[in-house]
């Protein structure tokens, strides 16, 4: 019997939902309507977490969106994305711990390091501005003081009041394929994510993080991020990924990829390689279909395949280190419940544990 592994769900805030990739459809467009039924589905199936990604330009606005769908969540954990730097660090931490006591401690955090809306900073910097938050945030949270002296986090603060009431920082999960990214996951997250790739290629990069953590004298967990499209039979399920990207151009997949704000970074390159390398269907190794990329930025595979297949994958994934799966398919109301069928019953996953 394998360890419990942590299985979590996407709410797509940032206009990601389709039924044919690359053609808008109103009634999947992101909205509080579409997006808080996506949560409560993924919560009434028993997903532990549920990311809620944070976009400029795409769909809704993550912190405003946590605020209100967290009081109509019975169990499940709120992944909130919080883009470094568009907050005064302060304002940031009352806000993290105000929601964190809306959902009763079922609060985690995914740090999002990428320039802000029509700014540009180098890697470097953006990535010592987003240790320097890290830190900062923990401190607070934590419910310390914080003296800092930094280029961008410069205080000499106690924390907000309602930080008192429950002290602790939530979980941080951050992503990052850089030499800088991964030096700041290191030092500072809780989960290191990583998004889909061959299964040898994600165990190295997990045996790269372990000993960039050792450094620091610190243990880190792994995530995937991964999509999903699970059928009865693989024919079935091959077929409905064939029918996802049946009415996609490759101007229209460009135009959606070069939206978002981290569409030039290390990640998107090597999921543009794992794409550029697969078969002529698609296929960077077994059951690991690569077309979601031709429209979209960040995590551009999916699982495909039936039950058994899916959840070997998932039990392979395991296996080189990863203990947290983010999972999503189109549409996404849809692909969650045929999920929580077919793939949550064989897969041994604990609820996460509210802070308090």
């Amino acid at each position: 019997m394998s360890d419990p592994v942590e299985i979590s769900w996407f709410a797509a805030l940032c206009d990601d939902d389709y039924e044919f990739l690359g053609v808008p459809n109103a009634d999947l467009r992101s909205s509080w309507q579409h997006c808080r039924d996506i949560a409560l589905t993924a919560d009434r199936n028993g997903f532990d977490n549920i990311l809620l990604p944070s976009g400029y330009q795409l769909g809704i606005d993550s912190v405003a969106f946590a605020g209100g769908i967290g009081p109509l969540t019975e169990q499940i954990h709120l992944l909130l994305a919080v883009r470094i730097g568009e907050m005064w660090l302060p304002q940031l931490a009352r806000q993290l711990a105000t929601l964190d006591q809306m959902v009763d401690g079922r609060l985690t955090i995914n740090i999002i390091s990428s320039d802000m809306p029509g700014q540009s900073l180098d890697s470097e910097p953006r990535y010592r501005r987003t240790l320097e938050f890290m830190h900062g945030l923990r401190t607070l949270l934590d419910g310390e003081h914080l003296e800092a002296d930094g280029d961008f986090v410069d205080f000499d603060l106690d924390p907000p009041r309602i930080v008192g009431e429950n002290p602790g920082c939530p979980p941080m999960y951050f992503g990052g394929f850089s030499d800088a990214a991964k030096e700041t996951a290191a030092e500072a997250a809780d989960v290191f994510l990583t998004w889909p790739d061959t299964v040898a290629a994600v165990g190295e990069t997990i045996a790269d993080m372990q000993a960039r953590a050792t450094r620091f004298d610190r243990t880190l967990r792994y995530g995937l991020r991964a999509h999903m499209i699970v059928r009865k039979t693989e024919a079935e399920a091959r077929a409905a990924a064939d029918r996802l990207i049946s009415k996609l151009d490759d101007d229209t997949g460009t135009a959606i990829r070069n939206k978002s704000l981290d569409a030039t970074s290390v990640g998107v390159s090597r999921q543009a390689d794992l794409r550029d390398g697969a078969d002529d269907d698609g296929y960077a190794e077994e059951n690991l279909w690569t077309g979601v990329g031709r429209a979209r930025s960040g995590a551009g595979a999916a699982i495909v395949g039936d039950p058994d297949q899916v959840v070997a994958k998932l039990r392979a994934y395991q296996a080189v280190g990863v203990d947290a799966f983010i999972l999503s398919g189109y549409t996404h109301v849809a692909e969650c419940d045929l999920v929580a069928e077919h793939v949550l019953p064989a897969i041994d996953h604990a609820p996460l544990k509210p802070r308090f």
